[in-house]
């Protein structure tokens, strides 16, 4: 076991450093257009971090969340048209989150009290988001302003590392820090080891007196809210408006990259900055143009990357053990 757990830290370490290098040849060529690459990058992977942590705490306790674009895509909608309607974006920031939160709810409820297939329950979720939005949706609507970036005093001021990870909109800081407080509560709270027992062994969990379906509702609702919280920033923070199919898939790909990440919070913040830095540099592709290639090959890259990096590693990787599988008190 030691050995194992030594040979994997050294192979993460290995990757670790590979990235260090990279980004040090990169930065020696042009520090410029590289710290706007992983500014950019930084930017891409927020909403698909937060997505992914959507997917970790429903697959801890159990429950397989593929409804996680339709949370997303109807979150932004709701963000966008609540503050174009009230003229405030804080007001349709909330909107989403609640929204999001019922969203999670409802998946709840068909997936622990009705113990409906799980992958049909998401897939009713993301047809209703897909329907709702492209039924309500209003061209020409717009919102007063975006949430706007601004600089960490002192810290955004540290080359290369300032511009990345120190000047960037509230809901950016909101979604690192809901990242990494969720780490430490999977990992180091009575409530962590309670969702990760339910997703193992949930009759064990039952019998050591933890409510499993209890659990499931509070762990699906507040993931719904992180998921809305992913879908308003798209629509408040990063593009400032919205459009029919506004998500393209995020919440597909949020998936993937959770299982990269191994269900492990900073392994999917990992995976996520991979995908967000492989778009970002394809853009910077198109934009230099400095290989003759089509640009829809370009605009592809991040996702053969990913579908690559995916197939290396999915066989290596072990969802917890009950995910998908309803549960009825007394099994």
């Amino acid at each position: 076991m030691g050995q194992l757990t030594m040979k994997l830290l050294s192979k993460r370490n290995s990757y670790f450093l590979f990235a260090i290098l990279a980004t040090a040849f990169f930065y020696s060529k042009d520090g410029d257009i590289t710290t706007s690459v992983y500014a950019t990058g930084a930017a891409f992977a927020l909403p698909l971090a937060l997505a992914a942590m959507v997917g970790i705490m429903c697959e801890r306790t159990g429950i397989v969340n593929i409804g996680i674009e339709g949370t997303m895509l109807l979150s932004a909608f709701v963000a966008f048209f609540v503050a174009s309607l009230t003229q405030n974006i804080v007001i349709g920031l909330i909107a989403a989150i609640f929204t999001g939160s019922m969203m999670g709810l409802v998946l709840a409820v068909m997936a622990v009290s009705w113990r409906m297939d799980q992958i049909i329950a998401g897939t009713i979720i993301n047809i209703l988001a897909t329907g709702l939005t492209s039924f309500l949706y209003v061209q020409g609507k717009t919102i007063p302003t975006v949430f706007q970036s601004f600089e960490i005093p002192i810290l955004s001021k540290i080359p290369f590392f300032g511009p990345v990870l120190f000047i960037h909109g509230a809901l950016t800081f909101l979604g690192i820090a809901i990242i990494l407080a969720l780490y430490v509560a999977i990992y180091h709270t009575s409530w962590g080891l309670r969702s990760r027992a339910v997703g193992e062994h949930p009759s064990s969990a039952d019998t050591a007196g933890v409510s499993v379906a209890r659990l499931r509702y509070i762990n699906v609702t507040i993931a719904g809210g992180i998921g809305a919280l992913a879908g308003a920033y798209l629509s408040l923070e990063l593009v400032g408006s919205f459009e029919r199919g506004f998500t393209a898939g995020k919440g597909f790909t949020a998936l993937a990259l959770m299982i990269f990440g191994r269900w492990n919070p900073l392994g999917a913040l990992a995976a996520a900055l991979f995908f967000g830095l492989a778009q970002a540099y394809a853009n910077q592709l198109m934009i230099d143009q400095v290989v003759n290639i089509p640009s829809q090959f370009t605009a592809a890259l991040p996702y053969i990357l990913t579908i690559i990096v995916l197939t290396i590693s999915a066989g290596k990787v072990r969802p917890p053990a009950a995910e998908g599988q309803p549960y009825e008190k007394g099994q």
